[in-house]
């Protein structure tokens, strides 16, 4: 009789250390996710469950990386998302694009992201809002694949008022409401211009070497420099700057409530200031180094925030962007003001971190980049929840 009432001690043991077991392993699973991204539930071992108390948060947050980049260079600013916005926002570091996949071509690459986000949405039911935020190339790549998501809720011949229009063309972006999108250190027009490599100093002999060696990035680098071609088609960039017949490039960018551009004004040698703030020359503010001011709002390297400006719907449909030449350049930019751009001018001009701009407006690493903390700061407390 004695061996049997072992084996019974034996088995009630066993099954208090399973127990003990799955619930230390669930107690760890809800502290690796902070215990917000999604309401778990934890067995309890006898069929019970238990739902986590807080609600899921309902806006989608992609960041996407550039080129030659991964998901973790925007490591510090998600930590940022979720330590500010914890209850309003889940975030998405892009893990499609990455390393040298980013020489795949930014069409190839939009699909790519496209995709990845209509998994998430559709895995993610409570999902209502959606943003978007790139660093260099991967401003581009967002910008293919929103319009690869985009749906419109009405017609797109409406016409009205400039607020009246582009709230009447408001879509959706993969069956989501389009927040934010914004860009950091983006080349929007592409790299092949007079002096938007800033690293070349202008030389346009060196500029033409660079651009004759542009395959060397594969099919991104030829798209960069405009120098892809297919068939009788203009270039995939200056596609990208209309409703082309493929695909409604702004259409999409209006259906965001919110379009923001960072540039570094000074001492971002990869990116140039006009193209990635989307202005003509003319338009860009006179800054000098050392009549540049100390920051805007406690935001020491926000040296000029640009409010939205009115945009003219009706603008010349008939601006040549077919030839490579300045005037394609002028009409690429005159065709994406038909959106309206908030304008962040950034500028490490009191820290070493200069030299590495175009990954601190970024923040890629803590290391070489923390300077450009308070962009990020900037970002996150003007983001629409």
């Amino acid at each position: 009789m004695a061996a049997p009432a072992q084996e019974d001690q034996a088995k009630t043991e066993k099954i208090k250390r399973r127990s003990g077991l799955q619930n230390l392993v669930s107690k760890k699973l809800v502290c690796c996710t902070g215990g917000a991204a999604l309401e778990r539930e934890i067995s309890d071992g006898s069929g019970d469950t238990a739902q986590a108390d807080e609600v899921a948060p309902k806006h989608l947050v992609i960041m996407v990386n550039g080129i030659l980049g991964r998901a973790r260079n925007w490591r510090f600013a998600e930590k940022e998302f979720l330590k500010r916005l914890r209850e309003d926002v889940v975030v998405h570091c892009s893990q499609c694009n990455v390393d040298l996949l980013t020489l795949d071509g930014v069409d190839v690459m939009g699909k790519r992201l496209a995709q990845e986000v209509m998994s998430i949405v559709n895995r993610s039911p409570e999902l209502c809002k959606i943003s978007f935020v790139g660093h260099s190339l991967g401003g581009l790549i967002a910008r293919y694949a929103i319009a690869e998501l985009f749906k419109p809720s009405i017609p797109q011949n409406s016409l009205g008022d400039d607020d009246e229009h582009e709230d009447s063309e408001r879509g959706k972006i993969a069956g989501l409401e389009p927040m934010n999108f914004i860009t950091f250190a983006t080349p929007h027009v592409g790299s092949r211009w007079h002096k938007q490599i800033p690293m070349l100093g202008g030389v346009k002999l060196l500029e033409k070497v660079v651009r004759r060696g542009s395959w060397i990035l594969g099919r991104t680098g030829r798209q960069l420099f405009l120098d892809d071609h297919d068939g009788d088609r203009p270039p995939l960039l200056a596609q990208m700057v209309t409703d082309s017949k493929d695909l409604p490039f702004i259409s999409a960018l209006r259906s965001f409530r919110r379009r923001v551009v960072y540039s570094n004004a000074r001492f971002d040698h990869i990116v140039g200031w006009i193209t990635s703030s989307i202005r003509h020359r003319h338009e860009l503010p006179k800054v000098k180094t050392p009549k540049l001011p100390r920051g805007i709002n406690g935001y020491r390297h926000v040296v000029r925030v640009e409010l939205p400006k009115s945009c003219n719907l009706e603008q010349d449909e008939t601006l040549d962007i077919t030839r490579k030449s300045k005037s394609m350049q002028e009409g690429m930019i005159d065709s994406l003001n038909k959106v309206q751009w908030e304008r962040v001018d950034v500028s490490f001009h009191k820290t070493m971190q200069r030299i590495f701009a175009h990954e601190t407006i970024q923040v890629k690493t803590r290391l070489l980049n923390s300077a450009g903390a308070d962009v990020i700061s900037h970002m996150i407390d003007n983001f629409l929840p």
